[in-house]
C-alpha cells in the first residue's frame, strides 16, 4: 500500500457565535469548534469545506500541510 498523505486544513476560531443564528452556531460545533481561539485540524474534503465556508467569517483557516 502506497503511504497518502491526507490534506489537511487547520481551522481556528476567532469569532463569537453569541447573536448568530442556530445553524451557525451548530456548524461550527460540527467542525469540533465550542470556545474561541480554539484550533482543529481536519481533512479537507468537501462536506468540510462547505463547512467553512458558512462560518467564514468567524474562523481563520490554514493550509496544515
Amino acid at each position: 500500500m502506497a503511504d497518502k498523505k491526507i490534506a489537511t486544513v487547520k481551522v481556528t476560531q476567532t469569532g463569537s457565535p453569541i447573536g448568530r443564528r442556530g445553524d451557525q452556531r451548530a456548524t461550527l460545533i460540527g467542525l469540533g469548534l465550542n470556545k474561541m481561539h480554539k484550533t482543529r485540524e481536519l481533512e479537507d474534503t468537501p462536506s468540510v469545506r462547505g463547512m467553512i465556508n458558512k462560518v467564514h467569517h468567524l474562523i481563520k483557516v490554514e493550509e496544515a500541510g
